[in-house]
């Protein structure tokens, strides 16, 4: 794409040039025809591709009273000298002192022929930007649709649903009054997957409703003591991400930390969210299952990397760090 980019800069200016010289060359024979189209556009060239490289971004970053006073700055300083090369070099091509003498009109015209020309490759840019855009777009729609189809499927976890279940059996014949607990987390978390989790935005508040409905009913599974520490700390009920966005970290946790078979089971869980930025982190325990960063990260992570690019570009930092004896994940997302 780049070397196609440059191929059609490289094309206008040939083109440009060629038309000039050859309409000029009928009358001012080769020599002077090739000064007369050199020496401006040598000045158009540089200014323009200092405006495309250097200036642009400024605009495209909304810093429009910087940009606007370096262009105007720009040109006039370009104008300036255009004036005195164009004098030295071309006074003597006509029976005028055109080139010789400053006056508004002169200065206008090489003002605005060399705006004119910055402007030109500048909507080459916004043209081209403006197309990959929407092809990307294309790209990253269909990704995306592939994305959380796999990822919703992923959610509704077989292992989860039989585990619970069974304990669910268990819990009514011993009569148990947690029973009617675990019914009213299992509807609770069936209903946000039915109807929050198809949605483009939720509350956080929600999601983390979700997890701590999670967090209650694979606690209940396991015959030894899970040590769970819990920091959730939120400024704003209004603060809305995507759904089912955090929920991986925790199921990861579970399946690569949580062991029936060790004594020692744990998983820390932070959570800091303001209207801004949300900081999330999961540590545990590792289970043996898996004792690197690529096991211990799995299905769900992977995933999970993938929405996070596709529904916040450019606003997300995801990192992973597996120990001897345990692994951390942290999100830093920007909400804004």
């Amino acid at each position: 794409m780049k070397r196609n980019v440059a191929l059609l800069h490289l094309a206008f200016w040939m083109l440009f040039m060629l038309f000039k010289f050859v309409d000029y060359k009928a009358n001012l024979g080769i020599e002077k025809s090739l000064i007369l189209v050199l020496v401006p556009n040598a000045f158009n060239i540089t200014i323009a591709y200092f405006h495309y490289f250097f200036l642009l971004p400024l605009f495209e970053k909304k810093k429009y009273g910087r940009y606007f006073l370096y262009v105007i700055t720009a040109l006039v300083i370009v104008t300036l000298a255009r004036g005195e090369v164009e004098a030295l070099f071309l006074k003597g091509f006509f029976n005028s002192t055109y080139y010789e003498t400053w006056t508004s009109t002169r200065a206008v015209n090489i003002f605005w022929s060399t705006a004119s020309l910055v402007l030109f490759i500048a909507l080459i840019k916004f043209t081209i930007d403006r197309f990959v855009l929407e092809s990307e777009k294309k790209t990253l729609q269909n990704e995306k649709l592939n994305a959380e189809l796999n990822y919703l499927k992923a959610q509704i976890n077989p292992h989860f649903l039989f585990n619970t279940l069974h304990n669910l059996n268990y819990l009514t014949q011993a009569k148990s009054d947690e029973a009617t607990s675990v019914i009213v987390r299992l509807s609770n978390i069936m209903r946000y997957m039915i109807y929050e989790a198809p949605k483009e935005k939720v509350l956080l508040s929600q999601e983390v409703e979700y997890i701590k409905d999670y967090l209650s009913l694979e606690s209940i599974r396991l015959n030894n003591k899970l040590d769970l520490k819990l920091n959730l700390q939120e400024s704003d009920n209004d603060i809305a991400i995507a759904p089912l966005l955090l929920i991986p970290f925790v199921e990861n946790a579970f399946k690569h930390g949580v062991s029936d078979k060790k004594t020692e089971n744990w998983i820390s869980i932070d959570l800091i969210a303001d209207q801004n930025s949300l900081q999330f982190g999961v540590s545990n325990s590792l289970s043996g299952q898996g004792n690197n960063t690529t096991q211990a990260s799995g299905f769900g992570l992977t995933n999970l990397r993938q929405r996070l690019t596709l529904a916040y570009p450019g606003k997300h930092e995801l990192t992973t760090e597996a120990k001897k004896n345990q692994f951390e994940v942290k999100l830093n997302l920007s909400l804004t």
